[in-house]
């Protein structure tokens, strides 16, 4: 199986479980990198509970969905946001997908192809957990950036992904975010030690080690819980807060790194 070839990269966002805050940081770092003049699109490919469109209170007629059965082109369902991006929404409730056919696999595959030339950055807002389809979304990407937060559960399920892709898809670098750090400095260290873990347990194929390159971390902050109630970015609502700082931070070291592809 081939991965699109293209000077985009694309990233595609994971985490191990919900709740964890996963589109949110998705959505406001594609709104940071696109202030640093990035094109960028953000792809919603949780096609069983797709709610990207909600959190940038967009609505879609048609989705993703309508260009991987062939119902329509895909320029016809890209949508601009608020923060400078394109948006590709997915559609909800699609029990359809929770087993991928080889056809839905190509089409997929297709698709970041023909987006592959006209981004700079490719975001792609996975389901949480190791089902079928989130698996082979992150096989098609360049890059894995997975989030997490500091809750125990959060950070077991966090490294049953790492392992699952360093296992099956032989990743030997995966960026890390954490979100909803209550103390600074608590992500550096929490990354420091899901490391430790991985050196010690984790024996991928060929015996190459796997590295976390850590982000940064985004604190517990209550702008952030105000912005998505109002279904409003982060950076657009509040842009001075400390978790709209944080994220720009994370969106620059994520930009000084050169597109990396997976083995």
């Amino acid at each position: 199986m081939s991965k699109p070839s293209s000077a985009t990269r694309i990233i595609a966002v994971t985490s191990g479980k919900g709740g964890v805050g996963k589109t949110f940081v998705t959505a406001n770092l594609a709104a940071a990198l696109a202030r640093t003049g990035a094109r960028v699109l953000v792809m919603d490919a949780d096609l069983g509970l797709a709610n990207l469109d909600i959190v940038l209170n967009l609505t879609p007629k048609v989705t993703l969905h309508e260009v991987l059965t062939g119902e329509d082109r895909l320029e016809n369902v890209i949508l601009q946001a608020p923060g400078g991006f394109s948006v590709l929404p997915a559609g909800s409730g699609m029990a359809e997908y929770a087993r991928l056919s080889s056809e839905v696999r190509e089409r997929l595959r297709l698709v970041l192809q023909e987006l592959g030339v006209r981004y700079d950055f490719l975001l792609i807002d996975t389901g949480a957990g190791v089902a079928d389809l989130v698996l082979y979304v992150a096989s098609l990407a360049d890059e894995i950036l997975v989030v997490t937060n500091p809750e125990p559960t959060s950070l077991a399920d966090a490294y049953a992904t790492i392992k699952l892709l360093s296992m099956q898809q032989h990743r030997n670098t995966i960026d890390l975010v954490i979100n909803q750090v209550r103390n600074p400095g608590e992500g550096r260290t929490l990354a420091t030690q899901l490391q430790q873990v991985i050196d010690r347990f984790l024996r991928p194929p060929a015996s190459r080690p796997v590295s976390l390159r850590y982000l940064g971390e985004i604190p517990d902050d209550a702008a952030v819980v105000q912005a998505v109630r109002k279904r409003v970015l982060l950076l657009e609502a509040n842009p001075e807060s400390e978790a709209a700082r944080a994220l720009g931070k994370i969106a620059v070291a994520l930009g000084q790194f050169p597109k990396r592809s997976a083995a």
